[in-house]
């Protein structure tokens, strides 16, 4: 559930947009604020089309001149991390992750050859010995995306919910989203957590900004109910998808073995830096605390 936008906010949206068009020489093109969305608001920008016509100027001139203080500083920090989204690997993520380590971690083990989900097919490498093995050159890729969008999620603000049905590895997952100052959720998902929130618990809640699923299956081995609601709700998931799992609903798939401890210790070690990484770069950008 997301809370409205305040009058205020508002007007520094519409602010952001004339600021922009102005600097495009009046090319009409429309502003979103990540700042806001980040903080769960939900609004549109009104896009103008005027060209570099004096009096959309002036208009701009005059909304300016009436933004709040701490409307000003809401659009100095939407200018800061907006530059975040200008670089390739603005948090340095992307090298935290190597085929070595992976190959070390067992990353590349799937399942036995019968369980294959037809859609896992792409992200193999080949087969040996009955058993599925992971092309490590696309994981590689892929991991280093889900970790960059995990830092940006946090650079921001977000709320983060680590998931998982595994109970082998649940304590691993747990004790990560505690030292990422973050949150688990790894019993039975209940129906409605998401999609009928404000009934579930009684007020409007705010919903996580990214889920992070160490294992995209229940213990009947399908996929977990949460994938679905995070797809209807259009929450944001990075998910861990093994051979045997279907991928399609995950907006950051990762390709790599999803049930051996070593393997999920080592996914847990990443997002956790990733995570802190996003949030020191927030502290010394001046967004504001974790």
């Amino acid at each position: 559930m997301s809370a409205p936008l305040s009058k205020s906010r508002a007007l520094a949206c519409r602010f952001l947009s004339f600021r922009s068009i102005l600097k495009n020489n009046g090319s009409g093109v429309t502003v979103s604020c990540p700042a806001f969305i980040a903080r769960g608001h939900n609004y549109s920008l009104k896009g103008y089309s005027s060209g570099t016509s004096p009096t959309l100027q002036k208009a701009a001139a005059a909304e300016a001149s009436q933004l709040p203080e701490d409307v000003v500083e809401d659009v100095v920090n939407v200018d800061v991390a907006a530059k975040s989204l200008q670089h390739h690997d603005y948090f340095g993520v992307r090298e935290l992750v190597t085929v070595s380590d992976m190959f070390k971690a067992r990353v590349h083990l799937g399942h036995k050859q019968g369980l294959r989900d037809p859609y896992m097919a792409p992200y193999l490498f080949g087969n040996r010995l009955g058993v599925d093995i992971f092309d490590l050159d696309q994981t590689l890729t892929l991991f280093q995306d889900a970790l960059n969008f995990t830092a940006h999620i946090a650079y921001r603000g977000g709320i983060i919910l680590f998931l998982t049905r595994h109970r082998q590895t649940m304590p691993w997952v747990e004790r990560t989203a505690v030292e990422a100052k973050e949150y688990s959720h790894c019993r039975f998902w209940k129906g409605g957590t998401f999609t009928n929130a404000a009934v579930q618990f009684g007020t409007v809640t705010r919903l996580p900004d990214l889920c992070i699923f160490l294992n995209t299956q229940n213990n009947a081995f399908l996929p977990h109910a949460a994938i679905t609601d995070s797809a209807k709700l259009l929450i944001p998931t990075v998910g861990i998808v093994d051979s045997n799992c279907d991928p399609r609903l995950i907006t950051y798939p990762v390709p790599g073995n999803d049930d051996t401890p070593v393997s999920v210790e080592y996914y847990c070690s990443l997002f956790k830096k990733a995570i802190l990484i996003g949030k020191r770069k927030r502290r010394q950008d001046g967004l504001g605390k974790d």
